[in-house]
């Protein structure tokens, strides 16, 4: 299905500019839609003048549609439907007399014109499925004004309101809660669902007739103001903004815009939305984040008191192949440490891998100062993985640096050893090489054979925790030993 830029490079001569003014419209004609019990669709003229291209649709939530089919793309010759040429030439909304019959079903059709910067750049076809029409309640008589009132701006070129839009991802609908209020800001009218938001924050009569600022500020109390500006330009129904009010018993999100449908400021139409639950739910997520993070903390303390432990009783031991092996077991414990710490810094379950690599690096210079003089630089970059990746991960990446300097460097050497960790990522893989220049394999190596502890737990690790292989061979471009593993890896989320 083509989008509405895709039309209009396709077919019209709009600028930019009209462009971006449809596309704030768009933003925004969901309230026209419903408040008008009626389907939208948005038609731009023809470069060519042969006629209209269907450039956006919108059904209403609060009747049913006139439209059975998605009609964006589609194409409506000059002459085909007269009320388009009509509202285009006249520059003026038109309304037909009999209804269409569209499916057995009737449809009263009107158009109306877009203006921006005093010329016509599109029409909005509005349909009403007449079935759903009934007797008309004191709402729906108030929906049906507000809508007129929008449309009349469309036609003059007041609306949409530029600047910049919401940023609440839960800006609130007409079904949330409705209001309207005059020029003074008074509210003359109130849905039941918008009667129901105020009093859940505390009112106790009704909102006809009274200040919807002065109201509010008696709700909420002086220490939850924090933006005394943005609320009185919402409340008043002066700005096309929107904000957030709340005390101990509920929050609200209001929203403003202003009505003016011959150029004059007779009024707004408020929504409001109750977002009391979904704030809780907001509360309950950051503590549990918290929660999950001060876990990692105090495992991360956990892991240091054991490694530290380790330590002094490596000092205590006579016995050079039992040192080793406690040293072996600081370094293991170290190297979770280390991801734990780093998701205890975390917003998410995943961490940036690099600096827990380059942190495992300097790890193994300081093991090799007993040694050879060993130098680890990264060439790659890891990204952001997910803590079940990197807590194996980084034990897998221990055990080969410690492997590459043990077995590599046995001896001090003039010129210090180097090792290259590569890094790799792509189509849902991450190929990690870990190279170095000492002296290589044994001859008749095989690591399914092999006895060494640090490789069981790589291959073990590899194999059963992330679900990939292990490879160790030769270095393909001089002397030294390569290791390679190669994971499935997923893209972090909003990646």
């Amino acid at each position: 299905m083509p989008s509405l830029t895709e039309i209009v490079r396709s077919h019209t001569d709009l600028d930019e500019g009209d462009v971006a003014w449809l596309q704030l419209l768009q933003a925004d004609w969901q309230i026209v839609a419903d408040l008008s019990f009626a389907d939208l669709v948005l038609w731009l003229p023809d470069k060519e003048g042969k006629g209209f291209w269907a450039g956006g649709q919108m059904r209403p939530t609060t009747g049913p549609t006139a439209y059975v089919d998605d009609v964006l793309g589609t194409f409506v010759p000059a002459g085909r439907r007269p009320l388009l040429d009509q509202a285009y030439a006249e520059g003026r909304l038109v309304r037909e007399g009999d209804p269409e019959w569209r499916d057995e079903v009737p449809v009263r059709v009107e158009t109306i014109p877009v203006r921006h910067r005093g010329r016509i750049i599109a029409l909005i076809g509005r349909n009403t499925n007449l079935l759903g029409v009934r007797t008309p309640s004191r709402l729906e008589l108030t929906y049906l004004q507000t809508a007129a009132d929008l449309t009349q701006m469309i036609a003059g070129g007041w609306f949409p309101a530029p600047g910049p839009r919401s940023d609440h991802a839960d800006t609130p609908r007409v079904g949330d809660g409705f209001l309207r209020v005059d020029a003074h800001g008074k509210v003359e009218y109130a849905s039941p669902n918008a009667l129901s938001a105020y009093r859940r924050l505390g009112l106790s009569g009704d909102l006809a007739g009274h200040s919807l600022a002065e109201v509010t500020r008696r709700l909420v109390p002086a220490r939850r103001r924090t933006d005394e500006e943005t609320l009185s330009a919402v409340l008043s129904g002066r700005a096309q903004r929107d904000t957030e009010v709340h005390n101990d018993d509920a929050a609200l999100i209001v929203r403003a815009i202003p009505l003016r449908p011959e150029g004059e400021h007779i009024g707004a139409l408020v929504l409001v939305r109750d977002v009391t639950d979904l704030r809780r739910r907001d509360r309950e997520l950051v503590t549990k984040d918290a929660t999950i993070r001060e876990i990692h903390h105090r495992v991360k303390n956990n892991l240091q008191t054991v490694a530290a432990l380790l330590r002094l009783q490596a000092r205590r031991i006579d016995s050079a192949d039992a040192k080793a092996a406690l040293e072996e077991a600081v370094r293991r414990v170290g190297s979770i440490a280390i991801v734990h710490e780093m998701l205890s810094q975390a917003v998410e379950e995943h961490v940036d891998f690099d600096d827990i690599a380059d942190r495992l690096a300097a790890m193994m210079g300081e093991v090799s100062g007993v040694g050879a003089v060993v130098r680890v630089r990264r060439e790659g970059s890891f990204g952001e993985l997910p803590s079940d990746t990197a807590t194996p991960l980084a034990m897998v990446l221990t055990e080969l640096l410690q492997n590459a300097v043990e077995h590599g460097y046995p001896e001090v050497g003039e010129e210090p050893g180097r090792i290259v960790l590569g890094v790799r990522r792509s189509r849902g893989r991450l190929v990690v090489t870990v190279d170095d220049d000492g002296r290589g394999l044994p001859a008749g190596f095989d690591v399914a054979t092999s006895t060494n502890l640090g490789l069981s737990i790589v291959g073990t690790l590899v194999e059963s925790e992330l679900g990939g292989r292990l490879e160790l061979g030769d270095r393909p471009d001089g002397p030294g030993a390569r290791a390679l593993i190669d994971v499935p890896m997923e893209t972090p989320p909003g990646r």
